[in-house]
């Protein structure tokens, strides 16, 4: 396997596709909107970082980044997701190697910071941690995290765009 983490080109949308609908088909949780996100968000000006993970021309995973709009936060903050990676190149860390060249892009935009909404057991490897005083709801939760990039903490309500309608 030679695997090439990349930013995602406009060849790759058509496999983007099918690879995010593939990532989450078993999932309980989902409800099968991931990959319409994933389009809305393109179509919308609003993915504002989007890493492919490609065996040779092949995409196994993808991760999407976009703004989001937090109450009291100073700078651009932006939420991962979804990020998906191809069920027969699960467990093999390319989740990971997605999520942190995408943090990295995000770090050299100048980002303040970025949430996510995940288990706590994978995405403190990456320094996420929950705080009380970010809400996604109406209230916090230990599977609502954040990341601080470059800016100062937030505080308040977190909003996605709209592409996520509630399914987020």
């Amino acid at each position: 396997m030679t695997l090439h983490i990349r930013p995602e080109r406009p060849a790759d949308i058509a496999a983007i596709r099918l690879v995010v609908i593939a990532a989450f088909k078993d999932v309980l949780y989902s409800h099968q909107t991931e990959a319409d996100i994933v389009d809305a968000l393109r179509a919308a000006g609003a993915l504002a970082v989007s890493v492919v993970a490609a065996d040779r021309d092949d995409v196994v995973g993808h991760v999407a980044f976009s703004p989001i709009r937090i109450a009291q936060a100073r700078g651009d903050w932006y939420g991962i997701g979804p990020v998906a990676v191809r069920p027969d190149r699960q467990k093999r860390g390319i989740g990971q190697a997605l999520i942190t060249e995408g943090l990295r892009c995000l770090s050299s935009l100048r980002a303040a910071g970025c949430v996510v909404l995940g288990d706590p057991r994978y995405y403190h490897r990456f320094g996420f941690e929950a705080d009380p005083e970010l809400t996604y709801g109406g209230k916090p939760s230990p599977y609502f995290q954040r990341l601080i990039l470059n800016g100062p903490l937030a505080s308040g309500e977190v909003n996605y765009h709209a592409a996520f309608g509630s399914g987020q």
